[in-house]
């Protein structure tokens, strides 16, 4: 027949649990939330243009998987040209 336990004694095991956890290195995260901002919903839009626009233009399989690596880095690009329009 299985034990009865207090609840007390119960959170108290589970606290010394996780105590010896935190101390062994695990980390416990507790309500982390993700806040989706209108940026991040601006990023999205232009990964998905960007992906059609280079996909459209790649005539083989690999040239679209480049493409599609250009449409995640796009603001990178931008920055870089830029930069080096504003420089002369």
């Amino acid at each position: 027949m299985p034990r009865k336990t207090s609840t007390s004694s119960m959170e108290d095991r589970i606290e010394k649990n996780l105590e010896q956890k935190l101390s062994r290195g695990h980390h416990c995260q507790k309500n982390v939330t993700k806040n989706i901002t209108v940026s991040d919903s601006i990023y999205c839009l232009g990964f998905i243009g960007a992906a059609i626009y280079y996909l459209s233009l790649a005539p083989t399989f690999w040239t679209g998987v480049l493409g599609l690596l250009k449409a995640a880095f796009w603001p990178a690009f931008l920055v870089y040209e830029a930069l080096q329009f504003l420089a002369g």
